[in-house]
């Protein structure tokens, strides 16, 4: 009785300490969190179970000593089932794979096979994830990170975060074993990728001019043939597989999730990839992520400089595909509407309908969702490609080193 009266006393005394403190402004942020899924509904499958995964993570240890950890982190020796989860899930890229099978089951590549031209976008949104690795490497010292190995794995996990891409970005930290910055990582990704609405807006609007916004697109409602619908994961499987072996794993799985859904003899498992598989995971994935936001991993400076280089590699992502198309335009007699270029990011479909609400306040007859919904969907494709190439890129410097 003693011992469990000196661990509740212990409990509620921790919050006086230094590191209580640190726990309470991470409950703070885990509230935001929380807050900004259920009253704004910002990506609330995915922001809920990170904020309430950070609160687990931050509660008082089992023992009022050094060394020791909340229960459900555990110790080395005894781990918690939320390090069992980090292990299984996220070392192993399972979580990854796995999601990316479930949205590859979800996505129609129809508007893009009406549309391959829109692929150009999903490459010209990458922009911001080289400049921001550039920028990266450049500022990390800043903030301690100065062992030149380790400044190049980081940056490169930052500068990915610009593509909207949680998977995606998880795969690459993971890769280069970033455990230590794997929360801010992460937490910047999928915040980023909520706030789609709220970033991408002031961007496009600063880089246009209402002329360009209400330019109206024509596109052709035309039957695919089945057969192109199920040779088309084949073959970006097998182009990913020779152009950029890295990013096969998780090309290979979302082009998997999408044969399943276009082979026309698995509807079950399509159905199943696309609810129950996708649920599941995105559920443990975002008690996983938010497990990584303990105190002493996530408030610090380095934690700041990545949030803020996120952010900026997320604006020229944007800005990227929006400038991309405008180029296009000078040699273009048919005009592209720039706003679609900003839908070349991996936001999907968010990033694709905030187009399209922007198009209508303009003028509400004007419907370029299917064209954004191309840029969108090769914008998936992209991230990855661009995830794949920065992995092979880091290896090949840090093997030169």
């Amino acid at each position: 009785m003693s011992t469990l009266l000196r661990e509740l006393f212990g409990g509620i005394l921790y919050f006086g300490t230094a590191e209580g403190i640190r726990a309470l402004v991470m409950f703070a942020i885990a509230g935001l969190l929380i807050y900004l899924a259920i009253r704004k509904d910002y990506e609330p499958a995915l922001l809920l179970p990170i904020g309430f995964g950070a609160i687990l993570a931050n509660l008082p240890p089992v023992l009022m000593k050094a060394g020791a950890f909340p229960a459900v982190i555990g110790s080395p020796e005894e781990p918690g089932f939320l390090t069992t989860l980090f292990e299984a899930g996220i070392v192993t890229e399972l979580f990854p794979i796995l999601i990316f099978i479930a949205v590859g089951a979800m996505i129609d590549f129809s508007p893009l096979l009406r549309t391959p031209y829109m692929m150009f976008f999903g490459a010209a949104a990458q922009f911001g994830i080289f400049i921001t690795f550039l920028a990266a490497l450049a500022l990390t010292p800043l903030v301690g990170i100065t062992d030149p190995d380790l400044r190049l794995k980081v940056a490169a996990a930052i500068g990915i975060i610009g593509a909207a891409d949680g998977p995606t970005t998880i795969y690459v930290a993971n890769h280069f074993r970033l455990a230590d910055y794997m929360a801010p990582i992460s937490v910047a990704a999928y915040s980023y990728m909520a706030m789609v609405p709220i970033i991408q807006p002031p961007v496009i609007r600063a880089l246009t001019t209402r002329h360009e916004r209400l330019i109206r697109m024509e596109y052709h409602e035309r039957a695919i043939h089945p057969a192109v619908r199920i040779l088309f994961p084949i073959v970006m499987t097998l182009l990913a597989g020779i152009v950029v072996p890295m990013s096969v794993p998780l090309v290979g799985s979302l082009m998997f999730g999408n044969l399943l859904r276009e082979c026309g003899v698995l509807e079950r498992l399509s159905k199943s990839a696309q609810n129950e598989l996708a649920n599941l995971v995105t559920i443990l994935l975002g008690l996983t992520i938010g497990s990584t936001m303990q105190a002493d991993k996530f408030i610090r400076w380095d934690t700041l400089l990545i949030m803020l280089l996120g952010l900026v590699a997320f604006v020229f992502d944007t800005a990227g595909g929006v400038l991309f198309a405008k180029l296009l335009n000078l040699f273009l007699k048919k005009k592209v509407n720039p706003m679609i270029g900003a839908a070349g990011i991996s936001a999907f479909p968010m990033s694709a309908r905030v187009i399209q609400r922007m198009a209508k306040e303009e003028d509400p007859t004007n419907f370029v969702l299917m064209q954004s919904t191309s840029a969108n969907v090769a914008g998936q494709m992209g991230s990855i490609v661009a995830g794949g190439f920065i992995i092979t890129l880091v290896s090949l410097l840090l093997a030169s080193a």
